[in-house]
């Protein structure tokens, strides 16, 4: 056995050494109670142990404990030994107490008066080990006991450097346990004030200290902000000889700046004063410059503490999002790291670029290093660094590099590694759909993932794919086409037969005119995989083959054997056999106006929020930059077809031809219900030429859909779609009398010509009795604006020449884009806008008693995000959003706040653009 060195408890050395010669488990259980025994006779029986004994046996107890045997005695003489003077005895009673005492312990208080007279001892090893103890139990009886004296020993000048370390320390356990115990007032600035402490190892325990402080009450800790500048300033300037006890590896103080850069980093920004401002850049920039020079040591340890303040430094600045210069050359910097041959570097840099590709200062310079970035996604041996990569494109990818980066995952997804495969396929169906401008492109990208990696393209990828199909007329030729060329392959994934049995039964018609893919080829392709499939899409294959007996009559015959085929009409999955057997009586007893009825084509899915982005966000929280927003289905570009049956009430001078649910005209029935259907054939309304003016522009502010302008003539509707600075506008006329007008000429005229770009499609002169026709406009937003587009639509009825005035509903708030926030970004940003001008506000009397839910409402729809839980009062409402314009993303922040006793609501906006915030003020003004 090696000789027992310091004091030398040789007794205690014995024991260990006879513990770990046991054979076996019984022999150590044997040997324990043996000794165990031992100990509890000399506790009781011997009244003369000395301060060493009693300190050798609680140490045997001690070490028995943490073999994990219960120990339930020898607390009092482990209590006794903290009154002893000698520092090895009340260094044992404080260990076994900070292991085995509970806090319900009966010498509970004996324990809290011990170390309170040592709290008061001149000695600081005793005070340290006193404090030691307290943080190690951390319970709130030792919060409640000492959180008056720790903070009084904390702020004393008399206190020594190392007890002030451990003082501090001590505290921020406490207060982790128990937040009340911190007193408030003038010891706010005294714990504040630590930061000028001239001892380093003070200021690096009270930074800690004051980090969790600030994360409570902000507000009050404020104070600290230009203390920490103050500090970081001089470590960063110096020299590694000026703080050689605290320099580790020629790198000063790295740990104690890593702190203060971190403590900033809860403010945002850290200060309005100019001069606190300045000098926190300077440090920044002098972080970058050292970054940039050689290395003092070639050493892993040098690099690591350097780089440890560079990201820190990296993260303030994104944190603040305000210096573009600092932006961008931490991009710069980054962008050199990704080269790097540590791995962890590389990584680091992918994710604090991640952050940087959200900052409208920062995103074009990320951009520039798009090349290096596919190629570590593509080379890196590292799976979690390709990861990172392919997180970076998501993050930087705009409607100017998207069809690169999707193709480029594209190719990438084939050999990608497994675990990564499901959310890169989620990626680019999000990116392909939200920087889609031209919507066969998306098409192919779908069918392309299906192809590549089907097995990991979920539902919500499919769905999402046909919603936008079938709400877009001008891809549905297209996307029938090209599934069916996908088909074709000898061997297609189960979610392609999905896509292709729902697109060919709903559009299969528009490609039957071509003889490769007649009505037949397209039913016999689409068979020849059902033996293939699952039961979900057999049973979708079988909606199908009905829908095309509907289209195609010829084929009726054929599809009536399959669905009269044992395996489906006497299968044993009860959906299979309720389909065939319904599907075949439809197809036998059914005319082909019901069938045309019952099968008619699928209406246009309406407006909703995209699915695959909550589905990446459930599967990786952590990992989606916050400005990638949901992107919304595309609204139909024109009205459904009408059914069969609707052409009988063409006749109805009050019909709704656009299917906006209007209240009809006061002239419109007679008093019993009866429609005068005859009326106009008889009888002629008296027309004179008229000029009519309208502006109801307020009342599209928080739709997109609606009818316009309408009188006993004609019925104008709108229907319109936005997607950041570009919109489509449909406007549909519609004929309410049995004449036709003539001369139908609608021209547009606004002011702002250089900030709104407006196109008009032309128009069929002639609208006949009882029709409807459409007319499309295309809208680019090059600049905020405040007048929206006046129409006048002239038209000659009866020969009587007729005008109409009216705004086009074209307002700020169409190109808006709805951004997520949590409140600490919010209020964050909100006071970075805190100029004079960045901000509009006004106060208005509310239109009538105050509804908070109809409020609700009308905001959802001004385009801007709702944010909840957000503003303290839950009456208050907070929403932000991006004006989106091709100069410029215009970042814009709103409050509304309701007083329910005066009838009054204070709207406040505040955007980056004066002229921004002033006109989405204008335009919710007395909207309430």
């Amino acid at each position: 056995m090696p000789a027992v060195r310091g004091d030398g408890m040789r007794g205690l050395a014995v024991f260990i050494s006879d513990i770990r010669n046991c054979k076996s488990k019984e022999a150590e259980i044997k040997r324990i109670n043996k000794e165990l025994a031992n100990i509890r006779s000399k506790f009781k029986g011997d009244k003369t142990l000395d301060g060493y004994q009693k300190k050798k046996y609680v140490c045997k107890l001690l070490f028995i404990f943490l073999l994990g045997h219960d120990i339930d005695f020898g607390h009092m003489e482990a209590v006794n030994l903290l009154s002893s003077n000698k520092y090895s005895e009340k260094q044992i009673g404080y260990l076994f107490i900070s292991v085995l005492v509970n806090t319900n312990s009966d010498l509970i208080k004996l324990i809290i008066q011990s170390i309170k007279n040592d709290l008061q001892s001149r000695n600081p090893i005793h005070v340290n080990l006193a404090l030691q103890c307290i943080a190690n139990i951390g319970s709130k009886d030792m919060a409640e006991a000492f959180g008056t004296e720790i903070p009084k020993l904390l702020v004393s000048g008399d206190t020594m450097d190392v007890v002030k370390q451990s003082a501090a320390l001590c505290l921020l356990r406490l207060f982790r346990k128990s937040p009340e115990i911190i007193p408030g007032g003038e010891w706010t600035s005294r714990i504040i004030h630590l930061l000028n402490d001239p001892h380093m190892g003070v200021v690096t325990a009270a930074t800690s200290l004051i980090d969790a402080l600030v994360k409570k009450n902000p507000d009050e800790y404020k104070g600290c902000v230009t203390l920490a500048v103050a500090r970081l300033s001089r470590i960063v300037t110096a020299s590694y000889t000026d703080l050689q006890d605290y320099t580790y590896y020629f790198v000063p103080a790295p740990w104690l700046s890593v702190k203060l850069l971190r403590l900033l980093q809860n403010y945002n920004p850290p200060s309005e004063e100019p001069g606190v401002k300045g000098r926190l850049t300077e440090c920044l920039e002098t972080i970058f410059n050292k970054a940039q020079e050689p290395p003092k040591s070639k050493k892993v340890q040098h690099s690591n503490a350097k780089n440890a303040v560079l990201f820190e430094a990296i993260s303030l600045i994104i944190h603040n999002d305000s210096e573009a210069n600092l932006l961008v050359r931490a991009c710069n910097q980054l962008g050199q790291f990704l080269s790097n041959r540590e791995t962890n570097l590389r990584y680091l840099a992918l994710e604090s670029m991640c952050h940087l590709a959200t900052s409208e200062f920062s995103h074009e310079a990320v951009k520039k290093h798009q090349e290096v970035v596919i190629l570590s996604m593509k080379m890196e041996k590292d799976v979690s660094v390709r990861q990172q990569a392919v997180d970076l494109l998501y993050a930087m990818c705009d409607k100017t590099n998207a069809e690169e980066i999707v193709q480029e995952m594209l190719a990438y997804l084939e050999t990608a590694d497994y675990s990564i495969r499901e959310e890169m396929v989620l990626k680019v169906a999000i990116l392909a759909e939200k920087y889609a401008t031209d919507f066969t492109w998306y098409v192919d990208v779908i069918l392309n993932l299906i192809r590549i990696a089907g097995d990991y393209v979920s539902e919500e990828v499919w769905y999402r794919v046909i919603q936008i199909v079938i709400n877009r007329e001008e891809v549905q030729a297209y996307a029938a086409k090209t599934v069916f060329e996908a088909l074709q392959a000898p061997t297609c994934h189960e979610n392609m037969v999905k896509v292709g049995g729902y697109i060919l039964g709903e559009f299969g018609n528009l490609i039957a005119g071509d003889t490769k893919s007649s009505p037949q080829v397209q039913f016999e392709l689409l068979h020849s995989k059902y033996h293939l499939c699952s039961a979900a899409t057999r049973a979708l294959l079988l909606s199908t083959y009905i829908k095309l007996v509907n289209l195609f009559p010829e084929i009726k015959n054929r599809v009536q054997e399959v669905f009269r085929a044992d395996s489906n009409l006497r299968s044993a999955d009860v959906e299979l056999q309720q389909r065939a057997s319904e599907y075949l009586q439809l197809s036998i007893v059914a005319s082909s106006d019901v069938l045309a009825t019952v099968l008619e084509e699928m209406p246009a899915f309406p407006e909703r929020e995209s699915s695959i982005l909550a589905v990446l966000k459930k599967k990786k929280p952590g990992r989606i930059p916050d400005d990638v927003r949901e992107s919304k289905s595309p609204q139909p570009s024109i009205i459904p077809a009408p059914t069969m049956n609707s052409t009988n009430n063409t006749n109805n001078s009050s019909a709704d031809l656009l299917g906006l649910s209007t209240p009809p005209g006061s002239n419109s029935t007679t008093g019993n219900g009866l429609l005068d259907v005859l009326g106009d054939l008889y009888t002629t309304p008296k027309i004179s030429p008229t000029t009519v003016q309208q502006n109801n522009i307020k009342k599209f502010l928080f739709k997109n859909n609606g009818v316009l302008f309408e009188n006993d003539l004609i019925q104008i509707g709108v229907k319109s779609e936005f997607r950041q600075n570009l919109g489509r506008i449909g406007l549909f006329y519609g004929n309410k009398t049995q004449f036709p007008i003539q001369n139908v000429h609608p021209e547009l005229h606004w002011t702002d010509l250089h900030k709104l770009n407006v196109q008009m499609k032309p128009m069929e002169p002639v609208l006949e009795a009882g029709a409807q026709i459409q007319q499309m406009l295309t809208a680019e937003c090059i600049e905020d604006f405040t007048d929206a587009p006046t129409m006048s639509v002239s038209f000659i009825y009866n020969n009587v020449p007729q005008k109409i005035t009216m705004k086009l509903p074209l307002t700020l708030n169409k190109f808006f884009e709805p951004t997520e926030m949590n409140g600490e970004s919010f209020f964050a940003r909100w006071k970075n806008l805190g100029g004079e001008q960045q901000r509009a506000q006004k106060i208005f009397k509310a239109q009538g008693a105050i509804d908070l839910a109809a409020t609700r409402t009308k905001l959802a729809g001004f385009g801007m995000q709702l944010l909840d839980g957000i503003d303290p009062n839950p009456d208050n409402f907070v929403c932000a959003g991006i004006v989106h314009t091709r100069m410029q993303q215009v970042g814009c922040l709103m409050r509304l706040e309701p007083n329910k006793q005066a009838q009054m609501f204070r709207l406040t906006v505040r955007s980056s653009k004066e002229s921004a915030s002033q006109e989405i003020c204008n335009l919710l003004a007395d909207q309430f």
